[in-house]
């Protein structure tokens, strides 16, 4: 008896996990996040240059884009978004800035999280910064004759 009593709650605790953990229903109109592209390659920069890029990417959904976090792997990338809704048609940009004093090879990325059909996307940037350039002794020009 208790034996039966065992089997018939494991049955029925698999049968309402498998209830409990079916996906929720895909929205065919839901925004989408078409990039240009999803790595940015900064190439070689020097230090201290200029570490701002941009993603642009379209919304090709049926609904507006609600953008609600971006988030760097690090703090050395910095990112803004837009905070507005994103019209079905419309683009619009992320930027980022990389801390370029730090020197030496980097790949980074950041976490979009939005109501759109993916609503985790992951985007990334990389690049190699050079060392500062030291001089080590100054060269001065002779005195002009008069």
């Amino acid at each position: 008896m208790k034996r039966a009593i065992f089997i018939a709650m494991g049955l029925l605790c698999l049968f309402a996990g498998s209830i409990l953990a079916q996906a929720p229903p895909v929205n065919p109109n839901a925004p989408v996040m078409t990039f240009q592209s999803r790595v940015y390659d900064y190439g070689t920069l020097p230090h201290s240059g200029n570490g701002n890029c941009e993603f642009k990417f379209t919304n090709t959904g049926k609904e507006p884009l609600i953008i609600s976090n971006v988030v760097g792997s690090c703090g050395c990338i910095v990112p803004s978004y837009p905070k507005e809704p994103i019209k079905p048609g419309a683009s619009a940009v992320i930027r980022v800035r990389y801390d370029t004093g730090r020197v030496g090879a980097f790949e980074k990325t950041l976490t979009i999280t939005s109501n759109a059909s993916e609503p985790s996307i992951v985007i990334k940037v990389k690049g190699r910064v050079l060392p500062p350039v030291q001089i080590d002794s100054v060269i001065v020009a002779p005195p002009v004759p008069k």
